[in-house]
Parts: C-alpha cells; sequence; structure tokens
C-alpha cells in the first residue's frame, strides 16, 4: 500500500509539474502532421495485457519489435525524445491508472515474454511493470548496442533479453521501498549523465548459452 500511495502521489504531481513539456510535444507533433501518442499492448500484473503510453517517436510503427540508433523510422523529434528519455513520460499516466508502477521490472511485448524462461515468468509478473528499473539504468545505450548488431532484433533476444529477464527476476526477490527510492535515485543520475555512445561491454558477438541463475539465463 505504502508503494501504491506513493506511485499515485509521485505520478499526479509529476503529471502537473510536466505538463507544459506534454504541451510542447503535443505542439510539435502535431504541427508534424501524425498523433502525439503512441500506444501498445504489453504483458503486466499476473500476465494481463495493457496499454503502455508513450510519446510518438516513430513515423511507421510496423517492422522489427526493438529500435535502434540507425532504425529509419524514428522522426526528428523521436531521436530527441528517445535520447532525453521523454518519450516514456506518458507512463506516469499509466501509473497513476494502476497498471504501472514508478519502478519495477519493463513491460515487454507478448512475444518477448515467450522467450522468459518458465521458472521465472510468473515471478515477474507477480508484480506490476515500472517505468524504471535496474535493467533500465544498465541498457540507457540499449539503442546505440543494437545499432552495432547485424541483426538488432536476434541481438536482443538472444544476448540483451537474457540479461534483462535475470535483473527483473533479480529485482522481484529483492525489492523494498527503500531500494525503489535508489533505482529511481539512480535513473535520474543516468538521465542527466552523458550518454556514451558504444555498446554495454562484452555485449557485442556474445553467444548465446546458456548462463547460471533461475531460468538458465543471466
Amino acid at each position: 500500500m505504502t508503494k501504491r500511495l506513493f506511485d499515485v502521489l509521485v505520478a499526479a504531481f509529476l503529471l502537473v509539474v510536466l505538463s507544459p513539456v506534454f504541451l510542447a510535444v503535443a505542439t510539435v507533433s502535431l504541427l508534424g502532421g501524425g498523433p502525439v501518442l503512441f500506444r501498445q499492448e504489453r504483458v503486466g500484473l499476473a500476465g494481463r495485457a495493457f496499454l503502455i503510453h508513450k510519446f510518438r517517436t516513430m513515423r511507421d510503427a510496423t517492422g522489427p519489435g526493438v529500435t535502434s540508433d540507425r532504425d529509419p523510422r524514428i522522426t526528428r523529434l523521436g531521436r530527441i525524445l528517445r535520447a532525453t528519455k521523454l518519450d516514456e513520460l506518458p507512463q506516469l499516466y499509466d501509473v497513476l491508472t494502476g497498471t504501472m508502477s514508478l519502478v519495477g521490472p519493463r513491460p515487454e511485448v507478448r512475444k518477448y515474454v515467450a522467450h522468459w524462461p518458465a521458472a521465472v515468468r510468473d515471478h515477474i509478473l507477480s508484480v506490476r511493470p515500472g517505468i524504471t528499473d535496474p535493467a533500465s539504468i544498465t541498457y540507457r545505450t540499449e539503442s546505440a548496442e543494437l545499432a552495432l548488431a547485424a541483426d538488432p532484433e536476434e541481438h536482443y533476444v538472444s544476448v540483451v533479453l537474457p540479461r534483462k529477464v535475470q535483473m527483473y527476476a533479480a529485482y522481484v526477490d529483492t525489492r523494498s521501498f527503500l531500494g525503489d527510492l535508489k533505482i529511481l535515485a539512480g535513473t535520474v543520475r543516468a538521465l542527466v549523465a552523458p550518454r556514451s555512445s558504444g555498446p554495454n561491454p562484452g555485449a557485442i558477438g556474445a553467444s548465446r548459452k546458456s548462463l547460471p541463475g533461475k531460468g538458465g539465463y543471466v
């Protein structure tokens, strides 16, 4: 209850304080001739589907389910929004409605959840998905890493996703209100720090293999 109350109060406060940002992004998007928001079905608490909200950053949502820095679908405004993570702000509404939390495992589309080991899938989905989590901080420059891969989606599924799954499960195992506050602080630090243009060390070219941890993934 403490976590939910905190989520509601902070989300409501930020929606009010950041309303000028919402208005500015909406205005530029409308002047560009496109919709303001992007909605996509994700898997949430207890495996229930919900619609996640983001500012639109691409001309066309069809194509690969992951986005690299080289993706030609990204608009000029979209590159700014993605680099600053401002595209995630509409998820404050999802927090307010209860489908998401400020902190929790990032929600995936169903086809990627299908790649999660069965041993940890229900465990991860036992909590509300979040706007940020330890994996979000670690993979702050994920799109840059994917841009270096010959097949970004295959690299995501075989290399990045297994690592995220372990981090999702570890968060659920160790979550606490104080821990969430530390993750929020770490997220703010990551957002204001200079963005590295390189991939996560050793990520490109990593082999597909079972690794230690629940369900054989790391």
